[in-house]
């Protein structure tokens, strides 16, 4: 049985992927508890600032607060300082979307990015999502750091996700997903096209310290421009982004400690 605080997370979850909002019953039904429990949560979240009652329509959403706390949290790590002007030269050098996961425990999340398309076409998901490791560039780079029994472990324990939330191309069995990480490993860089999204590709490169991947540096953009001739020009410059911020893990707390658990 989910504790309380459990609860409480998974409602703050719940509602991160819902800006406008979730009535009292969608959110009963995502925790699988009564109206009246999932009721005196809600009234706890608005009690302590992290839920408001949207007016009108008496739907539950998420106050700043919760957003505001991970900001200062990366603002004090100073892991965007260390990191945004590699990728904002990586950006201006490949004309697209840069951005920097870090590993948290058995995920993947991205805490910065640099925005390089300055026309037409133009890549830009939020941030702070935790990355599929099966179906990304960023997942699969990270994957090709590990043993193949090690990679297709952290898969399992996330599952391979819906077939349809994904790209015609995502691979949906361990053979073919040991294909990319693989390839990956091979190339020193992971490329994708058309398996996150439908005409996107994206190609990432590991950041590692002392043989440990702490984060990745991907480049996403339409399959249209970052095709495979326009990654292969791009997976120096890629590689080199990933061994600098390898080299910069020590000016931040938050690199730091992750280097520290490389060690």
């Amino acid at each position: 049985m989910a504790t309380q605080i459990e609860r409480g997370l998974a409602v703050l979850e719940h509602l991160a992927g819902r800006p406008e909002g979730a009535p009292l019953s969608d959110i009963a039904t995502a925790l699988a508890v009564p109206l009246s429990a999932a009721h005196r949560l809600l009234s706890e979240l608005v009690r302590s600032g992290y839920v408001r009652q949207l007016r009108g329509q008496g739907d539950y959403g998420l106050t700043l607060k919760l957003a505001a706390l991970g900001l200062g949290y990366l603002g004090n790590s100073g892991v965007v300082d260390v990191a945004q002007p590699a990728l904002d030269r990586l950006a201006q050098e490949s004309a697209e979307l840069v951005r920097l996961a870090i590993v948290d425990g058995e995920e993947l999340v991205f805490v910065a990015k640099a925005q390089g398309a300055t026309r037409g076409l133009r890549y830009d998901p939020d941030m702070g999502l935790s990355v599929r490791l099966s179906c990304s560039a960023a997942g699969h780079a990270w994957l090709s750091t590990l043993s193949d029994e090690a990679a297709l472990q952290k898969v399992a324990r996330q599952g391979f996700g819906a077939p349809a939330a994904y790209g015609p191309k995502a691979p949906t069995t361990v053979k073919a997903l040991l294909a990319y990480v693989q390839a990956a490993r091979k190339r020193g860089y992971a490329t994708i096209v058309e398996v996150f999204a439908p005409a996107m590709s994206a190609m990432a490169a590991p950041v590692v310290v002392q043989g440990v991947a702490i984060g990745v540096v991907t480049i996403a953009g339409p399959s249209v421009r970052l095709d495979d001739a326009r990654m292969k020009q791009l997976g120096g410059a890629l590689v080199e982004t990933a061994r600098e911020l390898a080299g910069l893990s020590t000016a931040s707390s938050l690199f730091r400690r992750r280097s520290a658990l490389a060690a």
